[in-house]
């Protein structure tokens, strides 16, 4: 089963959250489907474990084999580690950073993707999907070192990886948050790991600020709307995190 972010004239988005390892060994993971009349882009299509599912779920909103990208934030296996199966089943051109699209191939069998990924250029891109584009935008250091968000101009989400990320159940992910507060605790202890310092935060929170978003939707958890979109940026633009906690106390020799 879907979740229906917008849909309107023609234009599609849509989350799925259930597919992963549901209370097992594997963390909650979202994918998208961003449609727009004949052609259709899956934005992090997951690990194997979530293949099947989503497969036979696209299907019921748009023919698989009719995909026309895939857009990975960055190469984790949660992100694409099914890429070999997508390369298989549909002839969609992978767009991933440039510093990983000579390592996304190890994910595949020989030559099985030669001449379909385009590497995504440190400063982002436009991508073009149907009527409109999505645009590729730099998020280098949250967490990857060649990262980016996909932000739709038409329904003005902005899909954000691995930041804004509430960790929790499927059925949890699926609750859209309002009001920031109540969910720092399930979102506090990673970014604080995972983001690389509160400069990088900060840039990108400039950033954001120049766009019109209407909701945040992250790989992880649920997606943000209204009050808790400024919350969030103003939160996540103040918070130290990564290097900025380190010491040498960090990087000695276990006993």
């Amino acid at each position: 089963m879907a979740i229906e972010l917008y849909n309107k004239n023609g234009h599609v988005c849509l989350m799925f959250t259930h597919l992963s390892d549901e209370g097992g060994e594997a963390v909650q993971a979202n994918q998208f489907l961003v449609i727009d009349e004949q052609q259709g882009a899956i934005i992090d299509p997951g690990g194997n474990m979530a293949y099947n599912e989503l497969l036979l779920t696209i299907g019921r909103y748009f023919p698989p084999n009719k995909l026309t990208e895939i857009l990975a934030s960055h190469a984790d296996p949660d992100i694409i580690a099914s890429l070999d199966r997508w390369m298989t089943s549909t002839q969609a051109t992978l767009y991933i950073s440039k510093l990983w699209e000579r390592f996304a191939p190890h994910f595949c069998k020989p030559g099985k993707t030669a001449g379909r990924i385009v590497g995504i250029p440190d400063p982002g891109m436009r991508i073009p999907l149907g009527r409109s584009e999505i645009v590729a935008l730099p998020a280098h250091f949250m967490h990857s070192e060649g990262n980016f968000q996909f932000w739709d101009p038409v329904s003005r989400i902005l899909f954000s990886g691995d930041l804004g990320v509430s960790l929790g159940t499927s059925a949890e992910a699926g609750q859209p948050i309002t009001s920031l507060a109540p969910h720092l605790p399930r979102m506090e202890a990673f970014h604080r790991r995972y983001m690389v310092s509160q400069k990088v935060l900060r840039l990108w929170t400039n950033m954001a600020r120049t766009l019109p978003i209407a909701m945040i939707v992250p790989q992880h958890g649920a997606p943000m709307v209204g009050d808790a979109i400024p919350e969030f940026l103003g939160w996540i633009g103040d918070l130290s995190c990564g290097i900025d906690h380190l010491s040498q106390a960090n990087y000695t020799v276990p006993r």
